[in-house]
């Protein structure tokens, strides 16, 4: 980082001209380790239809001010998740918007842990080449919906035709939709497909505050203010937001299961597991 420490709360330039978070933020807001702990279960899974686990393109998202952010997916609230379904029998498939690689929030990896070093291994050339969102016809091939947090959710995903149909189609079904902090930025899809509006007005959800988008940037985790709101948005079109901090807490509201923040990763992960295994093998 260079000259970083002389200037400890302001984002950090980085050669391509984007911004990491500050190193007061990289000191504080990120670990080497998740808090993942595998779980005994009852039941698991035992068919063959993959998570859908729908990930960001691109990590480039441009702030009020012009300045952008070098975000992505956040690591732990992607591979967290993902380390419970796992364990509970499920398989990954992975789509983009354009079938370009999946952009992570590499600042936030944690580097010392071995289960998530080990998952991203082995889903790393499916991440390189993901499946583009607009090819996947419909949801008869998968089980559930998975879409993993990071400010990157809010770049290209909440726009997405696609999305929007593969979504609709997937609440049409009760189809288990699990989601977490940033990424509920990415239901507001649903009411751009084709004749179709909103899917989840009236629901229940979580996810990052506006409150605390619009205080991170006075210690160098964003480098200058949202130039839109997720909560906001999300909430404009019917869902309430049951979180007023990112505590780690989670909630459940029909097939949408969702958590606040990536402190809500293995919670999520642990709530979601067995009601995906109990959805995907028929109650």
């Amino acid at each position: 980082m260079g000259n970083a420490w002389f200037h400890p709360l302001t984002a950090q330039k980085r050669e391509d001209g984007s911004y990491d978070p500050s190193p007061f933020t990289l000191m504080l807001g990120t670990s080497s380790k998740s808090s993942y702990v595998a779980q005994q279960h009852e039941a698991k899974y035992t068919g063959n239809k993959p998570v859908l686990v729908v990930c960001t393109d691109d990590g480039k998202l441009t702030m009020e001010n012009g300045k952008i952010f070098n975000t992505g997916n956040h690591p732990i609230e992607m591979f967290v998740p993902m380390l419970h379904l796992r364990d509970a029998g499920f398989t990954f498939d992975i789509a983009t918007a354009s079938g370009g690689p999946v952009a992570l929030e590499m600042w936030a990896y944690p580097h010392k842990d071995e289960n998530v070093k080990n998952l991203h291994d082995s889903v790393k050339s499916m991440m390189e080449n993901p499946k583009k969102l607009s090819d996947i016809a419909n949801t008869d091939a998968y089980s559930a919906i998975f879409i993993p947090g990071g400010h990157g959710a809010m770049v290209n995903l909440p726009t997405n035709v696609d999305l929007g149909r593969l979504l609709h189609e997937a609440h049409d079904r009760g189809m288990p939709t699990v989601t977490l902090c940033h990424g509920p930025a990415a239901l507001l899809s649903t009411a751009r497909a084709q004749g179709k509006s909103f899917a989840y007005q009236e629901y229940e959800c979580m996810c990052f505050t506006d409150k605390t988008d619009a205080m991170t940037p006075s210690f160098g985790y964003l480098p200058g203010p949202m130039p839109w709101k997720c909560q906001e948005a999300i909430e404009k079109e019917g869902i309430k937001v049951m979180n007023t901090t990112e505590a780690g807490a989670t909630t459940q509201y029909c097939e949408l299961i969702s958590g606040d923040s990536p402190n809500a990763a293995d919670n999520l992960g642990v709530v979601a597991a067995p009601i995906l295994v109990q959805h995907a093998m028929g109650k």
